[in-house]
């Protein structure tokens, strides 16, 4: 009898060990990439938020963008960007239903957008548009933004028009697979801008 315990504390043992391993792995795991597209125009604004990345296996084949309506007071313009991803199967295939939601930090003001599909494949390149500096006058930063997908297709999304467009980012000859976002926070009675600039991430 007392063996037969013995045995069972050990197979225990080693089951919650196993389990313990596997639950840190899974929080310490941190998805690979070869490289960050970047924008040249993008504001100062806030703090960056944390690396949000596609599920292992899953590419960003569509976007979705939270968006301060204009108004007569302290316009923001875009507060948030979520990338959906799939897998490649899907993408060929076009089948969208299966998607899972990554975003970095996001402002609180605004609504999200229907998402934004590419006809084939994934995400490679964006630009945004961005209103300069505004001095004493209502600062809005980042307005808008466009994809291009895997066969060149572009994409814009539905913001505000505040601003010019900036440049491509570098082009991601697999996927874009994550996202980084700058927002800045709250500023009670002064002037709020939500999000002022972006960075994705390229996976092969």
């Amino acid at each position: 009898m007392r063996l037969f315990l013995s045995l069972l504390l050990v197979i225990i043992g080693l089951h919650v060990s196993i389990q313990s391993i596997g639950r840190r792995s899974e929080r310490s795991a941190s998805r690979p990439f070869i490289s960050v597209l970047t924008v040249p125009n993008g504001m100062w604004f806030g703090s960056w938020g944390n690396k949000e990345m596609c599920p292992r296996g899953t590419y960003a084949a569509g976007f979705s963008l939270k968006v301060d309506k204009p108004s007569s007071r302290d316009n923001k313009g875009l507060t948030g960007i979520r990338l959906h991803c799939i897998s490649p199967l899907r993408a060929l295939l076009d089948l969208h239903e299966d998607y899972s939601s990554v975003a970095s930090e996001v402002g609180s003001w605004g609504e999200w957008t229907e998402i934004e599909w590419c006809p084939c494949c994934f995400l490679t390149a964006f630009k945004v548009r961005v209103e300069s500096y505004q001095g004493i006058g209502d600062d809005t930063a980042v307005n808008n933004i466009r994809f291009k997908c895997s066969r060149e297709t572009e994409l814009e999304g539905k913001g505000t028009s505040w601003g010019e467009w900036g440049g491509w980012s570098q082009k991601c000859e697999g996927g874009i697979c994550g996202i980084k976002t700058q927002v800045e926070e709250p500023q009670g009675n002064g002037d709020d801008t939500a999000l002022n600039d972006v960075i994705m991430y390229c996976c092969n």
